[in-house]
């Protein structure tokens, strides 16, 4: 079949041409081609000496010669140098090959063919590169034809795919990958074959034959032309970056697991709460790290139990039954809202395995089961997938802190998630033990937090107290269970001649420290109450106790009373100031208000540390806040406290509060303060409920810091309760003393203690005559006690001493302190009150003192 050469053909490139010498050793015919290389047309050449036309002047008689040689019938072939008239006088080099002929008049002619030299050797070099690179390149090189079959591969491509180079003439793309991976590759060559655009680095995945390993390819695509620029096929270079792939898979589980622990670092552990713990950790683990996980905690952990670390697991272990009992408190899914039931089985003691427990239900593992073993041993135990094939990689992780295994975490990937891998178990083991360590620290916290909650309300008064004159309720309201214990308290005393201390206070902190700091200073108020010190003096000396517990190891302050006597501590040294700056922390600072309640006067004495003012609330009056001056908290110390006294009507309201009450970050202080009062204004309301009705009203559910509340209702003694008489400074007061006591008690039908009472009342008025100074006052007190107060304004204060077997007297007050339930002396402000108290007969005949107590006074 005849057709046309296509433009660029093997014969442009080489530059070929022709012509022929007539019999005369003229040019007689003159081709294109020949004009073209030599640069002359032909009606410049045709007729010319071809010696005379390119031969250089030197060469011409060699040149002659020849031409006579081959007209004579001898063939030539040779390289000839000729100048190039069209490039400034160069000169070329041709390859000519000489061919006799004969004319049709049988004379002797020749026909030349001619081939630039220049351009057969660049066509050479050309292709010597093009093998090499194609040949020698350590990548795939492919060559695909305009119908996408492979037209030529080198031997790096067969290596991969096996055979020879050639073997792989012909073949298309789908005789190496599959049918997806095939369909786009094909769809990339007609798309490069099209637009001329060139594709970099497409990634292919596929298989070698005789190897079921995933390899990854990366293929460059362009265009390939012919000389004169018409698409002939495309190229394509192949490298396998299977370890690449695997590297970046690695770099990005890296980078991905350190996210992970990043995230665990933020989230684990923000809640004390053991439930809310194991709840973090799978909000971390799910679906970042696995799609399905759930926490067993042991039992023993969660119900508090005081056993030593380690023990919760031991019982079923040792008994070889299974693990110890566990409680699921946490499980999570990323594939359904509800867990599905793949997770290993267990067992609730019946003797069969019932399938995952639920959340919250208490079970234990199987003695053999890989989550026992996971727990024996404390260490990351893989679990066989379940028949149904849905889960197909199980780590069963021990939560381990300090040594001690606190539970077990499972994580499970389902079918489509690559499987667990080394880095994957040692994330494992990192999560579970995170959580674990915040799970420990809850427990830890927990067991601290109780024990600061058992210590806090054992030093609280029990139930509702009892007073004189007084009713009384009261409140508590710890912070919630995510603070710490705090310092406030409160506390009722009764002091003698039916007076009663109110006592409500704040230590500064947190924690099991400010617990025990509340229960010394709590224990010193009651001490010194006793002493039955004038409310100032009792925070006076409170404020050097406070400042002592501020102390590194305790140590001395100045005297309990701020002086410089030689009967208190000496004031603290100039070291130990040092070493109280430089320690700041541990200063303990406490707010207090103590107040000494009279219900013969109805009469009220504060002195204020720093805290908040008492409340009063008059009938059918408002609320009011009583300007008692605050001073300064106990432990700051310098700083001296005033008293304020205060007559309060019958029905009046008392109330004494700490700053959990009234202050939060919700609002400021004096917004609750106003709130407080408008929550006080129903005070004839039952003291219960004028209680239960201020905590409801105010915002006590902020669990920002805890709630002490003491109210108290003024109830004064009734004028018949009280007998109070003045009495001269003379002997026969005594007797007028007895007189006066017997037509008392009997008035109060309290005739079974009228001879006890005459004895003890004579001897009193007799050490006030004989020791005491000035006027003599009887006074008797009925309530829930007899009370019987003698004062006088002498300083010395009696002293019970043993008299010896040869004295007449000295027996008064061993004999007071035998037949009475309590005795006792005080300081008034104009001299002292000696005093003694009996209970009140309750249809019993009263004891009688023994033979060896009569004589012990002897």
């Amino acid at each position: 079949m005849w057709q046309s050469s296509p433009p660029g053909s093997i014969y442009d490139h080489i530059r070929v041409a022709s012509f022929s010498i007539g019999p005369d050793g003229l040019i007689e015919q003159w081709s294109r081609r020949a004009a073209g290389l030599f640069g002359m047309a032909s009606r410049d050449a045709v007729g010319r000496d071809p010696v005379e036309a390119f031969m250089p002047a030197e060469l011409r008689a060699d040149a002659r010669r020849r031409v006579g040689e081959i007209l004579d019938g001898k063939e030539w072939t040779g390289l000839v140098p000729f100048r190039m008239p069209g490039e400034n006088g160069a000169h070329g080099l041709a390859e000519i090959y000489v061919m006799p002929s004969e004319t049709g008049a049988g004379e002797r002619a020749a026909l030349c063919v001619v081939v630039d030299v220049r351009a057969l050797r660049r066509i050479e070099t050309d292709l010597a590169a093009s093998q090499a690179i194609f040949g020698q390149s350590p990548f795939g090189f492919v060559l695909f034809g305009t119908d996408f079959a492979v037209v030529r591969a080198n031997q790096r491509f067969a290596t991969v795919f096996g055979g020879t180079a050639e073997d792989h003439r012909g073949r298309t793309v789908a005789d190496y990958l599959a049918r997806p991976e095939a369909d786009r590759l094909s769809a990339t060559l007609a798309r490069v074959l099209e637009t001329g655009d060139a594709v970099t680095d497409l990634q292919l995945v596929g298989t070698a034959p005789g190897s079921a390993d995933r390899r990854h390819w990366s293929m460059n695509l362009y265009r390939v032309h012919s000389g004169s620029g018409r698409p002939i096929g495309i190229a394509g270079l192949a490298t396998d970056v299977t370890q690449r792939h695997i590297a970046a898979r690695e770099a990005a589980s890296a980078r991905r697991n350190l996210a992970l622990l990043n995230e665990a670092s933020a989230r684990i552990g923000n809640s004390l709460d053991l439930e809310t713990t194991a709840r973090e950790l799978l909000d971390v683990a799910v679906p970042g790290f696995c799609d399905l996980a759930s926490v067993d905690l042991y039992q023993g952990l969660l119900t508090g139990e005081e056993s030593a670390p380690g023990s919760w697991g031991r019982y079923h272990q040792k008994s070889g039954s299974g693990s110890a009992e566990l409680r699921r408190v946490a499980q999570a899914s990323a594939v359904s809202d509800a867990l599905p039931e793949v997770l290993p089985g267990t067992s609730t003691g019946s003797g069969g395995d019932t399938g995952p427990p639920a959340l919250g239900a208490v079970h234990h593992y199987p003695f053999h089961s890989p989550c026992a073993v996971a727990l024996r041993t404390g260490r990351v135990t893989d679990v066989p997938g379940d028949d149904r094939g849905f889960v197909h990689s199980t780590l069963a992780v021990p939560m381990v802190a300090h040594d001690i295994v606190v539970g077990l975490v499972q994580f499970s990937r389902t079918k489509g998630s690559e499987p667990f891998g080394e880095r994957d178990r040692a994330l494992a083991t990192e999560l579970a033990a995170r959580a674990a360590v915040c799970i420990d620290n809850a427990r830890l916290y927990r067991r601290e937090h109780e024990r600061a909650l058992i210590l806090q309300r054992s030093l609280l008064p029990p139930g509702d107290p009892e007073a004189a004159g007084l009713d009384i309720a009261c409140r508590y309201l710890p912070g919630n269970t995510a603070t710490e214990v705090g310092g406030d308290w409160f506390d009722v005393i009764e002091l003698p001649g039916h007076r009663t201390a109110l006592v409500v206070g704040d230590v500064m902190g947190r924690g099991l420290r400010a617990a025990v700091a509340m229960g010394e200073l709590r224990t010193a108020v009651r001490t010194l109450a006793l002493l039955d010190l004038e409310p100032a003096e009792v925070l006076s000396a409170l404020d050097e106790v406070a400042r002592g517990l501020g102390t590194p190891g305790g140590g001395e302050r100045s005297d309990g009373f701020g002086g410089g006597g030689g009967g208190g501590a000496q004031w603290p040294s100039r070291a130990a100031h040092k070493s109280r700056e430089a320690d700041l922390s541990e200063v303990y600072l406490a707010t207090c208000v103590y107040a000494v309640y009279d219900p013969v006067t109805r009469r009220c004495t504060f002195a204020n540390a720093g805290h908040l003012p008492p409340a009063v609330v008059e009938p059918g009056e408002p609320a009011l806040l009583l300007d008692v001056p605050p001073g300064m908290p106990l432990g700051v110390g310098g700083e001296p406290f005033e008293e304020v006294e205060v007559e309060l009507k019958e029905g009046s309201l008392l109330a004494l509060y700490t700053d959990g009450l009234v202050e939060s970050r919700d609002h400021p202080l004096d917004e609750g303060l106003e709130a407080f009062r408008r929550a006080l204004a129903e005070p004839s309301q039952p003291l219960e409920d004028v209680c239960d009705h201020v905590l409801t009203t105010l915002d006590t559910s902020h669990g920002e810091d805890d709630i002490a509340l003491l109210m108290a209702r003024i109830q004064g003694l009734p004028a018949d309760a009280v007998g109070d008489w003045r009495l001269p400074r003379e002997l026969r007061s005594v007797g007028r003393a007895r007189e006066l006591a017997r037509a008392q008690l009997t008035a109060w039908d309290l005739d079974d203690l009228v001879d006890t009472t005459e004895l003890l009342v004579s001897e009193l008025v007799t050490n006030a005559l004989r020791y005491g100074e000035g006027e003599i006052r009887l006074r008797l007190l009925r309530d829930r006690t007899l009370v019987c107060e003698v004062w006088d304004a002498g300083l010395v204060q009696p002293r019970r001493r043993r008299a010896r077997d040869t004295d007449e007297g000295g027996r008064g007050l061993q004999l007071v302190g035998l037949l009475s339930a309590a005795w006792g002396s005080r300081r008034t402000p104009r001299g002292k009150t000696v005093w003694f108290e009996l209970a009140l007969p309750d249809g019993e005949p009263a004891a009688e003192p023994s033979v060896e107590q009569l004589l012990s006074m002897y």
